[in-house]
């Protein structure tokens, strides 16, 4: 008898339905300050812990490591580190319970760091935290005008669209089969952005404990959501000249990820582009290996120095390798608040996808889908204005930052929304912390990071906004670091990263 259930992940012998998720006490140490000199340094080090909880930098209901293997790391007093968890309970940062452990948490009526940062502040400061492009007026006002009569239309139907509207459906279709990769409309699901696509795949594919190989650095909320789902995340470098494409093909002949995501068109946030030869080694790796191969196209038509690259799937053999998963959306070639994405994939799994999506959301938006699909109409009149516009603010971000911080490096990206700097010493989330109070909201580079202690020399900062608001947020971020910044980062409202 046939499987019903196709799609659900092979057991490979070596997964567990329980994953225990566990801080080391080395781990822990690396991302805490030098208690030495600090006084009291228990409330020191509790105030650090709770800020990386809040930030996520440490997720929740993790296990944090025993009094004496902390103590040790630490090269405190084991009464210190008692007095620490101490602290951290009272204030509702963790939790204990007997034989097993103290875990994190958050306070009664604080928000989830996610939540918190969708929200973001009520204030006036510069917004860099998010690489998320706004809608011109005209262009939403003048869209709206033209569906209104196709909405008259469907407001006499029921409106539930669980694999997306069908006219959407064959337009993102067509556009896949125009750049290069034949698609049927039955192989597209729209979805409430590409966040939600990947949330979808990873509850269809993966269980607690699969191993999923991903790059370093890489999207934030993608690793948020695999470590909501307990899967142990495997990485691989993406440096300033891009991917090793040999450590790629090792890591998943010797680990053989249940799911590999990986961002190869102007990667977020390092801005790399995957060269064309490198993305037919990956596709035949994974297919060697039956890994599944998510691959994150959302930022592929932000193409500022070199031509818009093909599908990633059409490096494989014709009509697309059947283990490849692509994700697309219109949130950063368009509006982040236009909640419209897609997954390109096989049929038979589209339709699994399908089932399992509405047990949580019976279908998307129909008027956002009938913007989104006037939009897509227009693609070729509405993008080359919004990549020049684009041009035209990273060359005036990376003059402002030869002008007022030369100390800084970086690479020019081919595209995409922001520069991956490197700042020349790990003060990221110090100057992070220190430009809030300057107006300016960003984050480390450590928010990019798999796991915990990486990145702290470096700042993603988007071009997304106008030419006067970058130099004057680099203006105010110099005078911040020229200001002198803390020894250490003190707890914030965190800020939700697109």
């Amino acid at each position: 008898m046939a499987d019903p259930h196709p799609f659900r992940p092979v057991d490979r012998g070596d997964r567990t339905d329980r994953i225990d998720r566990a801080l080391g006490s080395r781990q822990l140490a690396a991302m805490l300050p030098d208690p030495a000199g600090t006084r009291p340094a228990y409330r020191h080090l509790a105030r650090s812990i709770s800020a990386l909880i809040l930030d996520g930098r440490i997720a929740l209901h993790v296990r944090l490591p025993a009094e004496r293997e902390l103590a040790a790391a630490l090269n405190t007093s084991r009464a210190t580190v008692t007095a620490v968890y101490d602290l951290l309970r009272e204030s509702g940062y963790a939790r204990s319970r007997q034989g097993a452990g103290t875990w994190t948490a958050l306070p009664d009526g604080q928000a989830p760091s996610g939540i918190t940062r969708l929200l973001g502040a009520q204030d006036t400061a510069i917004d860099l935290a998010r690489a998320a492009p706004g809608l011109p007026e005209g262009t939403l006002t003048e869209a709206l005008a033209r569906i209104a009569p196709q909405l008259a239309e469907h407001v006499h139907t029921p409106g539930y669209h669980p694999y997306g509207l069908p006219e959407l459906r064959a337009a993102v279709a067509e556009r896949f089969t125009r750049r290069g990769l034949a698609t049927r409309p039955e192989q597209i699901l729209v979805t409430s952005g590409a966040q939600h696509a990947l949330t979808l795949v990873l509850g269809l594919l993966c269980r607690p404990g699969d191993r999923v190989m991903v790059e370093n650095p890489s999207y934030p909320n993608a690793l948020e959501a695999m470590r909501r789902g307990r899967l142990r995340t495997v990485s691989v470098p993406v440096t300033d000249t891009g991917w090793d494409i040999e450590i790629v093909e090792s890591t998943v002949r010797q680990v053989v990820p249940q799911l590999a995501y990986l961002i190869p068109d102007f990667h977020n946030p390092t801005g790399s582009l995957m060269p064309e030869r490198d993305r037919a080694r990956v596709l035949r790796a994974t297919q060697r290996a039956g890994t599944w191969l998510v691959i994150d196209e959302t930022l592929a038509d932000l193409a500022l120095d070199v031509p818009a690259p093909p599908p990633f799937a059409s490096y494989g053999t014709p009509g697309g390798n059947s283990q490849v998963i692509t994700l697309g959306s219109m949130s950063k070639t368009h509006w982040g608040g236009l909640r419209i994405g897609w997954l390109r994939a096989p049929a038979r799994l589209v339709t699994e996808l399908a089932g399992q999506r509405v047990a949580t959301d019976m279908g998307g938006s129909v008027l956002d889908q009938l913007l989104a699909l006037a939009l897509l109409a227009q693609a070729e009149e509405l993008l080359p204005p919004r990549l020049e516009q684009l041009r035209r603010q990273r060359t005036a971000l990376t003059a402002a930052l030869a002008e007022h911080l030369p100390q800084w490096t970086w690479q020019l990206p081919p595209g995409g929304l922001s520069l991956w700097v490197d700042l020349g010493a790990p003060v990221a989330s110090a100057l992070a912390d220190r430009a809030r109070e300057y107006g300016v909201r960003i984050e480390g580079g450590a928010h990019f990071a798999p796991d915990p202690g990486l990145f702290e020399q470096r700042l993603r900062i988007p071009y997304t906004v106008p030419p006067d608001t970058l130099h004057e947020a680099v203006q105010r971020m110099a005078t911040a670091l020229t200001d002198g910044l803390p020894p250490t980062s003190t707890a914030r409202p965190p800020h939700w990263i697109a």
